[in-house]
This record gives C-alpha cells, sequence and structure tokens, in this order.
C-alpha cells in the first residue's frame, strides 16, 4: 500500500470501501426493548414510522434525510422532522480482550467486528457504547455512549489502540459492564468464550437489562481445525497452568467433540434469552463474515 493510500485511509481496521458499505447497512433486532427516545427502531406500540410528529432542531451528526429542506429554504436554518414511535436503541459492545485473544489475528477481528456493529449503530441514531474488559479486577476500559457520524472517529481511535493481554474472565466482564450501563437494546459479546466460569449468569444479566444478546465467539484456524501429534505441553496464556499430554493426535477426536459441543451450549444459552449467537473464524476475511455470514442469519440489514 503507498503512503498516500494509507493517508487517505479514515481507519487501519478496514478500507473505505468496506466502511463505505457499512454505511449503507443497519442492524437487525428481534426484540423492541428500546428508549422512547430519536431512533429509527419502532416500539410497537402503534403508528408507523412514517407518521409525522413534531420537528427538532438540526445537531452535527444528526442524519441529513431527515432535514425539512421546505423549512431550510425560507429560514434558512436546518430543522429534523421527528416520527411518531420511533425509539433510541443502545448498541453496547463488550470486547474480551484476555490473553487468549492475542493469537491468530483474534483481537484484530474482535476490534474490526466491533467497529463494524458502532457504525451501522451510530449512522442509523442508535446510541453507541464499549466496554474492553481484560485485567481480572480492574473496570473495563469504556468508550462513552455516543451517536451519530461526528462520534465514528473516536470509536475507531478507542477501538485501534486495543491491545490483548490479562485474565478477566468473560463472564466477570459482563458482569462488570452491567455495572455502570443503562439502556434498552443490543449487546454484542465479542469473545473466544475460552473460559472455565457459567455463562448463564451474566446471559440472563444482559436479559433482564432489557439487552437483546449478540453473542459472537471468535476461534483461530488452528483452534477450529487443530493439526497436531505427538507429546506436546499445554499452557494456558492466562493462568499459566500447564498440561503435558503424550499421543496427542489420539485427543483431536475429543477436542472436536468438546468444542462443538461448548458451541452449541453457547448458543442454546443465547436463543433460551431471545439472542442470537455465531461462530467465526478468524482466519476468514472480515467482507465474508460481515456481507455474507451475518446477512444470511438476519442479523444485518
Amino acid at each position: 500500500m503507498s503512503e498516500g493510500t494509507q493517508f487517505n485511509q479514515f481507519t487501519s481496521l478496514f478500507d473505505n470501501k468496506t466502511l463505505s458499505m457499512l454505511e449503507r447497512m443497519r442492524l437487525n433486532p428481534t426484540r423492541r426493548l428500546t428508549n422512547r427516545s430519536r431512533g429509527e427502531h419502532l416500539s410497537g406500540k402503534g403508528g408507523t414510522s412514517t407518521e409525522f410528529s413534531d420537528y427538532r432542531n438540526y445537531v452535527p451528526g444528526d442524519d441529513v434525510r431527515y432535514i425539512d429542506w421546505n423549512i431550510f429554504s425560507r429560514l434558512n436554518r436546518p430543522f429534523m422532522k421527528q416520527y411518531q414511535h420511533e425509539e433510541e436503541m443502545h448498541v453496547v459492545l463488550i470486547l474480551d480482550a484476555s490473553s487468549s485473544m492475542e493469537y491468530e489475528d483474534k483481537i484484530l477481528r474482535c476490534k474490526q467486528l466491533a467497529a463494524a456493529f458502532g457504525v451501522m449503530g451510530l449512522l442509523n441514531f442508535e446510541k453507541v457504547s464499549a466496554y474492553v474488559c481484560n485485567q481480572k479486577g480492574r473496570r473495563p476500559d469504556k468508550f462513552s455512549p455516543a451517536t451519530g457520524r461526528i462520534s465514528m472517529k473516536r470509536l475507531f481511535d478507542f477501538l485501534t489502540q486495543i491491545e490483548a493481554g490479562g485474565d478477566s474472565p468473560i463472564e466477570q466482564a459482563v458482569e462488570d459492564v452491567l455495572r455502570t450501563h443503562r439502556g434498552r437494546g443490543i449487546a454484542v459479546v465479542l469473545s473466544d468464550y475460552e473460559s472455565f466460569g457459567d455463562l448463564q449468569r451474566p446471559f440472563n444479566m444482559l436479559y433482564s437489562a432489557g439487552l437483546e444478546l449478540f453473542g459472537v465467539q471468535i476461534l483461530g484456524p488452528s483452534e477450529i481445525n487443530p493439526e497436531i501429534n505427538g507429546d506436546l505441553r499445554l499452557v494456558d496464556s492466562e493462568s499459566g497452568q500447564t498440561l503435558d499430554i503424550s499421543s496427542a493426535g489420539d485427543l483431536l477426536g475429543l477436542y472436536h467433540e468438546h468444542r462443538v459441543l461448548l458451541e452449541e451450549h453457547l448458543a442454546m444459552l443465547c436463543r433460551q434469552r431471545s439472542g442470537r449467537f455465531l461462530t467465526i473464524n478468524s482466519g476468514d476475511s472480515l467482507e465474508h463474515v460481515l456481507f455474507d455470514q451475518l446477512r444470511r442469519k438476519g442479523w444485518v440489514l
């Protein structure tokens, strides 16, 4: 890539073509637990999004599609048209940045997906916040709730500086986030879910808080299809504990069985709480995940 191309790139997380495509997409929640305010998600309480309600002043970051140009031509001031039963939805991004996410570009894909979900939220009148969890016992790093195109660069800068490393389990991370978050909508939990903890409690807490769970499991290629044989010493990247294994090839069948069962268990936990779950391979292209997998699953429109 030339220096000129790098200079014109809006973010290092993905190229401008991908960003342009994301700007035309939106999240597709199945629940309608949102907050009465100025979002684009209908409350389900009657009325339609085309029923005019009132005007309000334009603020930087608002979608210019909703400016009343007739009033602008007369007063030379922009006013936004508001519609009945439109509500604001929170998009809460929870990123696992523990040590196990360091390998095979898992943390990179985690940041890219968080940025993509964030763009779709910001440009569709949703309130977007982000929490990065890595060190156990430390409060998660936070991107405070924001909305509109004007907040995109700040979100990208926040996500770009994230580095993996720490021992915070994802179940504890969710509980830490909910100590401060207020607002209903969607919680996108991005993690490899390599934890010994019970996720039922934190998932119940998300559901009770009015947040529809979008669980995204990010695994590396060698975690999905490991190629091992002979004697091995396994080292836990977070606890440092070791395990010596002889004839590792004989255990591959058990490993695959355990991985599939874990994936099915996580998917069931999400479904039982009216949420969604998807496992992705960090070795797959970002475009395949965003514009194929998520669209086919109905997560985005």
